[in-house]
């Protein structure tokens, strides 16, 4: 990523954002983006001007060689958004997903270093084998609620109150506490015009929770962070619990979905049968790479102007990672996806994701629960009339409906008490 001499390829260093860009906000762009990634790479190269919202310009990366050098270069390309902040409207839907936190994600340097200790403490004394046992308790009785009918949404019945149930045990979260954060992390994800309000209706929750868990703290995320060394104040408290349930519902949810809908409708993991000759870890890592449940984030903003693969990229704008797209640059394109976990969907660097054995856990056990409890699932309507989530950063479903002979309620014995 060395300066080159070459005049440079689009971009200018002060690109005003007033040339044309790729809205990745439109439902077009959620109906078909890879087909917009492959337009996007044929007239941009690497990295492409795109528009997250209307008025906020920036630089979408493309190509995977140049996205895991950004991500491990924190000097020219620091996570700290605060300065871009003031360049956006008030009223901006990203505001609520990419807005400054006192958190990990939004700073490098030895203040990443403390959030990131605490964070990382809090996840590593989750017990594994333990939550493998509670996603068991809490899968079971969900499938009971619709395994009587013969039909289901996979995404409203099932992923959404799943890892919603799950996350709030390993956060020590009440069912009324955390119907609060789901309802407003899911406006804030969609980044539409409920966004900030989300933002407000989560913060609000989550404050209760950190104020009850202050003066009575359990085995529990929360818990663990209220006591750490760091000596977290409510507003750091706060960020770092956001921080969690924005990796932990959406995006675990949507990788669910996602690798349901692979397994549905391809033969090689038998059609969702058991029958087939990969396994759920397989289609997960596949997913992973074919259609991440974040297709967009990892937000940088460089201080000053920066000539990346004969292209400007602008100063205080955010600079992207297209997860999905670098998955398929055709310049590591052709190796074999199962097994490869060489993907970017957890990140890279010094923001790699923390808590990737817990999400993949959560999801594989969850999907195992499911195909080993109803036999003969089948997808309701014809893949492509399934609809997509508009949204910039995340791939996501609207719905998965599935059809599968009615079954009788499985037997249950949990102690793990359903949070929704």
């Amino acid at each position: 990523m060395v300066p080159d001499r070459c005049p440079a390829g689009h971009g200018t260093p002060y690109d005003t954002g007033d040339g044309h860009r790729v809205s990745l906000y439109s439902p077009e762009f959620a109906a078909d983006p890879h087909g917009t990634y492959r337009s996007m790479r044929q007239r941009f190269g690497p990295l492409a001007p795109v528009e997250l919202a209307a008025g906020v310009p920036a630089t979408l990366v493309l190509g995977y060689r140049t996205a895991v050098n950004i991500l491990h270069d924190p000097e020219r390309f620091p996570a700290d958004p605060r300065k871009w902040e003031r360049t956006i409207p008030q009223d901006s839907p990203v505001r609520a997903m990419l807005g400054w936190q006192p958190a990990a994600r939004f700073h490098d340097g030895s203040a990443h270093d403390r959030y990131r200790e605490a964070s990382s403490y809090a996840i590593a004394e989750i017990d594994l084998h333990g939550l493998q046992d509670l996603v068991e308790a809490l899968a079971i009785p969900r499938i009971n609620t619709f395994c009587g009918r013969g039909s289901a949404d996979l995404a409203a019945d099932y992923a959404f109150p799943l890892v919603f149930d799950v996350l709030n045990h390993m956060i020590g979260c009440s069912p009324e506490i955390g119907n609060e954060v789901a309802a407003g992390m899911a406006a804030r994800f969609d980044s539409g015009p409920d966004a900030a309000a989300g933002m407000a209706r989560a913060s609000a929750a989550l404050i209760e929770l950190i104020r009850h868990k202050r003066a009575a703290p359990g085995d529990d995320v929360t818990s663990r962070l209220a006591l750490h060394h760091a000596h977290f104040t409510d507003r750091e408290l706060l960020a770092q619990l956001l921080s969690f349930y924005g990796a932990g519902i959406e995006p675990i949810r949507n990788l669910m979905t996602n690798t349901l809908l692979l397994m549905l409708t391809d033969g090689r993991f038998g059609g969702g049968l058991l029958s087939g000759s990969l396994m759920t870890r397989d289609a997960l890592d596949e997913v992973l790479f074919a259609d991440p449940p974040m297709a967009n984030f990892c937000a940088t903003y460089p201080r000053q102007p920066i000539m990346v693969d004969q292209t400007w990229v602008p100063a205080e704008q955010p600079v992207l990672i297209g997860i999905a797209a670098c998955h398929r640059d055709p310049d590591i394109a052709g190796g074999e996806l199962t097994g490869n976990r060489s993907h970017l969907a957890f990140g890279a660097g010094p923001h790699v994701c923390p808590a990737k054995d817990v999400a993949y856990l959560v999801a594989q056990h969850a999907i195992d629960q499911l195909l080993d409890a109803l036999s003969g699932i089948r997808l309701a309507v014809p893949a492509e009339q399934l609809g997509w989530r508009p949204g910039p950063f995340h791939r996501a479903l609207q719905r998965l409906p599935v059809t599968f002979p009615k079954t009788a309620p499985l037997n249950t014995s949990s102690n793990f008490p359903v949070t929704a």
